[in-house]
């Protein structure tokens, strides 16, 4: 054996002897696979607080995706994307959307002092999707929907809309989204009794969540397939008057035209018949604060004048009381998801309130918003790929 082949055996060793040392295993005596069996039965916050190799398997592709909370962040009149990781309690900004067209959104302006103008987003499918916004001039700020996709860390486009609005009404249900109303350059019936649905099943395909997307050969055949439809329309324009959420419940959107305890007018729309119907008088008269739905099955909504949040009892049509609390008071936006209740406060959005509706006795944690940032809006999607 001459000398070359001898050390390159001797580095080899040194490289396995290496490894070998500094490898931990994730349970001794166990193979990892075995081991991540196991572990993937823990919950990733008692994984995380034990060692290293446990810390690190949470967060590989491996492991179950447990959720984040993702907001829109608002700091000196720019707007960030960002997402909340609440094993580790650290807040962790979003790549920046793709610069061109680039993304010029006006959030505050003198005629509106007590208020920032809305940007409006909803999750389809595992996936943040910004709808709506204003620019400058008062004019739309989006033609095309942004689309982030945590599991591969990566903003893309959806198909342009024909008429691009601001202060519509947006949400989703199963995998379409659906937008309503709103202004576009000026105010247009047309466009404020207007309805439109995005089916993302229909238009992706299976490559949707995987980076196959990204290739040349999807997104031009996903470019060709994507498009908005025309649904059965709003009989009068009087949902164009701010931003509305729309929320995805038993198969139906509901939504009301006023926020807060104004009298407000309330409508659903049944996604099966395409058709739209009064929303029940108990429902509507208590909807005095933001709404959201737990897995479009259960409603819940806080009164932002009192601090209460509530659940809707369908069959009584009425709003049954879970819990007070005082810093509910002005509640702002809320979403649901995993057990949990999120909730926007503080006077400008400066924590989030989460609920834990899973068990018996709600318990509340709160959570910081970063350090000289406000709270837009939140959603809540699976953890962000490391």
């Amino acid at each position: 054996m001459d000398n070359s082949t001898t050390a390159c055996a001797a580095v080899n060793r040194r490289k396995i002897h290496h490894h070998r040392r500094h490898h931990q295993s994730l349970i001794p005596g166990l193979p990892d696979d075995v081991a991540q069996i196991c572990l993937n039965q823990v919950h990733p916050s008692t994984l995380f607080s034990v060692c290293h190799s446990w810390r690190k398997l949470i967060y590989s592709p491996s492991f179950p995706p447990f959720l984040y909370l993702y907001a829109l962040l608002l700091s000196k009149n720019q707007v960030e994307f960002a997402c909340f990781d609440p094993i580790s309690s650290k807040w962790h900004l979003l790549p920046p959307p793709p610069p061109d067209p680039p993304l010029r959104i006006l959030v505050k302006h003198p005629s509106f002092i007590s208020r920032n103008l809305p940007i409006q987003s909803v999750t389809v499918s595992g996936n943040l999707i910004v709808l709506a916004a204003t620019a400058d001039q008062f004019l739309p700020a989006i033609s095309r929907p942004l689309i982030f996709n945590p599991t591969v860390k990566k903003w893309t486009h959806g198909p342009r809309l024909n008429a691009p609005r601001r202060w519509c009404a947006a949400g989703a249900l199963g995998n379409s989204v659906y937008v309503a109303s709103g202004v576009g350059s000026h105010y247009n019936l047309d466009v404020a009794r207007s309805v439109i649905k995005w089916d993302l099943d229909n238009s992706s395909g299976p490559e949707f969540n995987n980076r196959a997307h990204y290739s040349a050969r999807y997104r031009n055949e996903r470019n060709r397939r994507w498009k908005w439809e025309e649904m059965s329309g709003l009989k009068d324009g009087k949902f164009s008057r701010e931003a509305i959420e729309a929320i995805g419940w038993k198969g139906k959107l509901c939504m009301v035209n006023v926020k807060g305890d104004a009298a407000k007018q309330g409508i659903i729309y049944n996604v099966e018949t395409d058709t739209w119907h009064d929303m029940p008088e108990g429902m509507l008269s208590g909807w005095r604060g933001p709404v959201a739905a737990m897995a479009e099955e259960i409603l819940y909504m806080v009164d932002e004048s009192k601090g209460v949040l509530r659940r809707y009892d369908e069959e009584r049509d009425v709003w049954v009381e879970i819990l007070e609390y005082e810093m509910l008071k002005g509640a702002e936006h809320v979403v649901a998801d995993g057990g949990r209740v999120c909730v926007v406060v503080g006077g400008g959005g400066s924590r989030i309130v989460v609920v834990d509706v899973a068990v018996e006795t709600p318990r509340l944690v709160v959570v910081e918003t970063p350090v000289g940032f406000q709270v837009l809006n939140i959603h809540v999607l699976p953890r962000m790929s490391h």
